[in-house]
């Protein structure tokens, strides 16, 4: 068996990353993993989300036997594996040298527009909350490594998924497939457990939403948090396909 082309997709919150996963869970050569390190995580730091303990014991929570299958071929045999990853399940004291042997590419997102969408779900949002701080630090890390780097912006996306889709698979070095543009209405097999807490409305999609500009006001505590995470995301946004 040929060795799979592991491809890591890196997210901060409130982005458009299940629609990605859908989207290359519609090519016929490709496996898709949804988030495998979350059990991990929520083991690790205790934190309270639905169905957290149903989550924690049907997965796996040793990040180091989560990262020897992931860096393995693909459970199914496909060619490429798809690991949906969100950037804040790499915690303290979890080490990075494993990205290497993965294809890593970075999805990200106005933080304005993602602190806008988190207000409505806490109240408690930092820095951290964003995603972008341990984008930074993923992403120095493929720096280091002389690794390709390949950022993606969700809006850039939304405007126009055909073209970019096409972009980014070039720059994954495997070959585009129309079939990434659309998908069936309802859950995925490859949805995590705990998918039908988060994902009902992407569960009513068919394909990419229409980019949409996210309006509101942000509290003064949100508006301080932004103006910590914005030089992250514009050095970011500098350096993403376009």
């Amino acid at each position: 068996m040929s060795e799979t082309k592991r491809i890591a997709m890196w997210s901060g919150p409130r982005n458009i990353s299940t629609a990605m996963m859908y989207s290359f869970h519609s090519r016929s050569d490709t496996y898709c993993s949804d988030e495998p390190l979350y059990s991990h995580y929520l083991f690790a730091t205790g934190i309270q989300h639905p169905s957290a303990s149903e989550v924690i014991n049907e997965g796996e929570t040793d990040w180091r036997k989560i990262v020897e299958k992931l860096t393995s071929n693909s459970p199914d045999g496909s060619d490429i594996w798809y690991q949906k990853h969100m950037c804040h399940h790499i915690i303290e004291g979890m080490e990075l040298h494993w990205i290497e042997l993965l294809t890593n590419c970075f999805l990200i997102r106005n933080p304005r527009e993602v602190l806008l969408s988190l207000a409505k779900k806490t109240e408690v949002v930092d820095a951290w909350a964003t995603g972008l701080p341990q984008q930074a630090i993923i992403i120095d890390r493929v720096l280091e490594s002389n690794s390709p780097l390949i950022i993606v912006d969700a809006k850039d996306i939304l405007l126009d998924p055909n073209s970019m889709l096409q972009k980014i698979c070039a720059s994954l070095e495997i070959p585009f497939d129309q079939s990434m543009l659309s998908w069936k209405a309802g859950p995925k097999d490859c949805d995590g457990n705990w998918a039908h807490h988060w994902y009902d409305s992407v569960w009513k999609s068919t394909g990419f939403a229409e980019y949409q500009l996210r309006l509101g006001e942000l509290s003064d505590e949100h508006e301080s948090v932004l103006q910590e995470v914005m030089p992250i995301y514009e050095r970011l946004h500098a350096l993403r396909l376009v």
